[in-house]
């Protein structure tokens, strides 16, 4: 072997050492005969250094793997004995390998079992049994290659074949591994089984790691064979045995969890978990009170889980099969298991907590599905609903400032929780309300002396209410009026209570968070209004120390006024006049750090529109609000470009170019309150509007920051298209110019969708300007497109590939608008270019959705054309060209019917077959 090259595959090598080591890896695996060299090297020990016998493996891997079926009889004899002669050495050796080494030789020995166990090598796992006898280094190979194997037969995670060929791949596997795991059945299993035995009683008291390895294996094994061989006294007595045995306790309930979770007759399946469970109960292990290995439990939690739901399969089974007796057994031996399960959930590791809810969750279906509920089953439903309420609290250690992996855990933990409680509602909303009632009042009463956690968690069940008790479109204070009544007294306390004024985020985002859930609350007590609105524009909301209150508050405020339009009337001024400083655009070089991020002061600007727009002011006096509010963003504007214009710093261009920016999004932002051009004229808006198209296009003719000006002055037009109508158009033309003005392939995507939004809500109005915009578009665009890429910048195919899409988008919308004469009028020659493109989009590119819109517009052109008097030779380009590529697209081997997209495209391709058909 290439010593020097060997060097390199030290973790510790340089780089260039390690590119050698790669490249001599690549040669090899290619090469003939290089893997008897490293067969050689393993079975003769040559090598003493690990990343080398590693190497070897993974040479011999590949060719296992990939080139076996070349290999001689003789060749696949020397792999088979290679094999051998390295495990017989692993007993003999005085260090054993490194744990590396030992999985990767289980990973080979496992392929070799997959290619040779039905023909050459039945006799596969007794050799190795005849190799290793009990000899403890050889038992870790073994139970290492049984794993293996388990992974190989069933592991799905293993991904063995490359995407194209998946489906058939995987259906050839999965049939080649339903015949290795029958004819193992038959042949093998029950000398493994008896093989994991003596392992398990040789090892239990001398060798935990080997006894929880083996364990391991039956486990894994259990799900795919006999399960008598396994579920019988003398094994199951051992594993009960291993319960009570420290280290090995963890994988025994694993190995006892994989044994319940087997499908099987729900009659034994409830007899297995009832045997299993009387001894476990007679050793002490219900009685969760003393135990302190929280990781233990955690198993524990996840056994006692699958126990509860095999029962509750056991009886749904047992139901539909109209068996009333047995499922009466069932249920019993459910219930008894109530009260373990409850001692789980309200555990105060949340882990073992959550790994009980399944069986909670599971439990409270069946309840819901009974027609009465005993008194047991009503306490039962109280406790559980205790245990929720109390393991939703954060505890002490939450970090609210700098949520890590822990709080992630637990927000996820509480959306369990939450599932929970949605069920309790189903099976008894009255005894829910009942009980987040109780909490919320008592807790709210003395919030001033109650810890943040218990005042967070009240509000919150409050807030869990909403969706917990079914209504339609959030009408909780009507209908029901015992509900009505009792969320009406909890919303009064809530937002007279005062607190709002909790010195902690969670409390402050929860109240908020709360009353913007049940905003109907204010429909029928309006008296509350001002209180609220108060503390939203306060130190509570907007006005709060925590950045993440006041962002969260800007969305939620905006959220409040918009369901409450109808009665802000009275307090729209002063609110206007309490935001306006929130409002401010900050310009980069005051240094002065605004209260509210720019994507914050979207929502304010977007809620002083809403408020103007919705108020019951005359025309004049919205106009000269809306005026107010968009005035100082346009004199901003104006002295920012300049200053631009100017500057020569490029952080600070960066800086002046994301601020007038801003100022063009909050303008905006103020049209979401209207619906259309009709809203817009009567509250006397228009001439702000068009102000402000004034004001901002002269951005597009700045020469620096271009992507970021363009991108805003876009998003603005696309917003005046729908609020001005054909008032904009006038403004199209010269925007267009300046924006197809040394444009790259991101700007051209974005711009064409602005030009079919004109083109779709305009149509004939714009023919002019189209035609006369449409070649320097496609010109633009042809220009890009033919900018030579280096081969693998994948961003820049995928953004040259987005702008051809785009491309085709355009000429879609043109012909779908009836305005094909917009293309027929640019020439023949030009014509028959376009013409060229669509039919290379159709047919050279393999790209399903632009496929299908080239076969969209080309079926919409035969359509237009494709009679007598369509233009001189169109005839002759159906014939020629539309036709073979009707055919041509669907051959390509990149035309991949497994694909959603492809099928649609091979649907318009047909179609398009069909109208030519139609027309000629």
């Amino acid at each position: 072997m290439d010593e020097q090259a060997l060097l390199g595959l030290n973790p510790n090598a340089d780089a260039d050492f390690r590119q050698r080591a790669l490249a001599y890896f690549e040669q090899l695996k290619i090469s003939q005969d290089a893997w008897q060299v490293c067969a050689e090297a393993l079975a003769q020990s040559i090598y003493s250094d690990d990343h080398i016998k590693f190497f070897c493996f993974q040479v011999l891997e590949h060719q296992v793997k990939f080139k076996y079926s070349e290999l001689t009889e003789v060749q696949q004899q020397l792999i088979r004995e290679t094999l051998i002669t390295w495990l017989q050495a692993q007993m003999l050796n005085p260090q054993p390998e490194k744990t590396f080494i030992r999985n990767k030789a289980a990973q080979v020995f496992a392929l070799l079992f997959v290619t040779e166990y039905l023909t050459k090598w039945p006799k596969f796992f007794f050799d190795i049994l005849s190799v290793v006898d009990l000899n403890p280094r050889g038992v870790d190979m073994y139970l290492r290659i049984l794993m293996a194997v388990d992974a190989e037969l069933v592991d799905r995670d293993v991904v063995h074949t490359s995407e194209a060929s998946y489906y058939f791949a995987l259906n050839l596997e999965a049939r080649r591994n339903t015949l290795l795991k029958d004819t193992m059945r038959e042949q093998c299993i029950p000398s493994l089984v008896e093989s994991w035995y003596q392992i398990l009683q040789n090892y239990q008291y001398n060798n935990s790691e080997l006894t929880c390895q083996c364990l391991e294996v039956v486990g894994a094994y259990v799900s795919w064979i006999d399960l008598s061989l396994i579920a019988n006294e003398r094994f199951i007595n051992m594993l009960l045995g291993h319960m009570s045995v420290e280290v090995l306790r963890e994988e025994a309930c694993d190995c006892l969890f994989e044994i319940v979770n087997k499908g099987m007759d729900p009659i034994d399946k409830t007899k297995l978990v009832e045997s299993l469970c009387q001894v476990l109960q007679s050793a002490g292990l219900f009685s969760i009170d003393q135990e302190d290995d929280v990781d233990f439990l955690a198993r524990f939690s996840k056994l006692v889980n699958g126990m509860g739901q095999a029962l509750i399969a056991s009886w749904t089974k047992l139901i539909k099969n109209g068996d009333m007796k047995s499922a009466q057994d069932t249920l019993q031996a459910i219930e008894a298991k109530v009260a373990l399960m409850l001692q789980l959930l309200i555990h105060e590791d949340d882990d073992i907590s959550s790994n009980i809810i399944g069986f909670c969750y599971d439990y409270l279906h069946i309840l819901k599905q009974l027609s009465a509920l005993s008194d047991q089953q009503k306490a039962n439903v109280e406790a559980i609903m205790l245990a929720v309420m109390k393991k939703l609290t954060y505890d002490e250690e939450y970090n609210f400032e700098n949520e890590g992996e822990d709080e992630a855990m637990f927000v996820e933990y509480r959306k369990q929780l939450k599932l929970l409680l949605d069920r309790l509602a189903q099976v008894s909303p009255e005894l829910l309300l009942a009980s987040v009632r109780r909490v919320f009042n008592t807790t709210l009463q003395n919030w001033q002396t109650t810890r943040f956690m218990e005042v967070e968690v009240a509000i919150r069940l409050l807030y869990m209410l909403a969706e917990a008790l079914p209504v339609s479109h959030g009408a909780h204070f009507s209908g029901d009026v015992t509900k009505a009544t009792a969320l009406q007294d909890m919303m009064r306390t809530l937002v007279t209570s005062g607190v709002s004024a909790y010195q902690h985020t969670s409390v402050t985002l929860e109240f908020f968070e709360t009353v913007v859930r049940y905003e109907k609350f204010f429909a029928v007590e309006p008296q509350h209004i001002p209180t609220v609105l108060m503390a939203f524009l306060d130190h509570r909301g907007l006005r709060h120390t925590s950045p993440k209150v006041r962002s969260r508050t800007a969305y939620l405020f905006s959220r409040f006024v918009k369901s409450l339009n109808k009665q802000m009337n009275p307090f729209i001024e002063d609110v206007l006049n309490r935001i306006q400083d929130l409002m401010e655009l900050s310009p980069p070089e005051n240094g002065y750090q605004a209260l509210l991020s720019s994507d914050d002061q979207l929502f304010i600007y977007e809620t002083a529109g809403v408020l103007i727009v919705n108020s019951e002011y005359s025309a004049e006096r919205k106009q000269v609000l809306m005026r107010n509010l968009l005035t100082p963003l346009m004199e901003k504007f104006k002295v920012l470009l300049e200053k631009l214009m100017m500057a020569q710093d490029e952080d600070r261009q960066m800086a002046l170019a994301d601020c007038l920016n801003h100022a063009v999004g909050f303008a905006s932002r103020t049209s979401k309150a209207f619906s259309n051009k009709q809203t817009v004229k009567q509250c006397g808006c228009s001439e702000v509007y068009l102000d402000c198209l004034q004001t901002f296009l002269p951005a597009l003719s700045c020469p620096l920051q271009k992507e970021v000006l363009r991108s805003g002055v876009r998003t603005f037009l696309h917003r005046m298209i729908i609020c001005l109508e054909e008032e904009v158009l006038p403004f199209i033309p010269s925007a267009s110019e300046h924006m197809l003005k040394d444009c790259e392939a991101k700007d051209l995507q974005e711009f064409i969708p602005l030009i079919n939004q004109i083109t779709a809500k305009f149509k004939t109005q714009v023919s002019p300007f189209l035609q006369q915009m449409f070649m320097p578009l496609l010109h633009a665009i042809f220009e890009v497109l033919l900018l030579p890429a280096e081969e693998n910048d994948q961003s820049a195919a995928l953004e040259k590939q987005m702008l051809r899409r785009s491309y085709f988008a355009f000429l879609q919308t043109v012909t779908g608008s009836g305005m094909s004469e917009v293309i027929a009028n640019q020439g023949a020659e030009n014509v028959e270019r376009v013409l060229f493109t669509v039919i290379q989009g159709a047919v050279d590119y393999p790209d399903p959705i632009a496929q299908k819109t080239c076969f969209i517009i080309l079926s919409k052109l035969v359509e237009l054309w494709g009679g007598k008097d369509g233009p001189v030779g169109f005839a002759d380009f159906v014939y020629k060209h539309i036709v073979p590529a009707c055919f041509l697209a669907p051959l390509k081997q990149t035309f991949d019917l497994a694909d959603a997209q492809t099928v649609l495209a091979l649907s318009e391709c047909a179609v398009t077959l069909k109208t030519i058909h139609l027309k000629r």
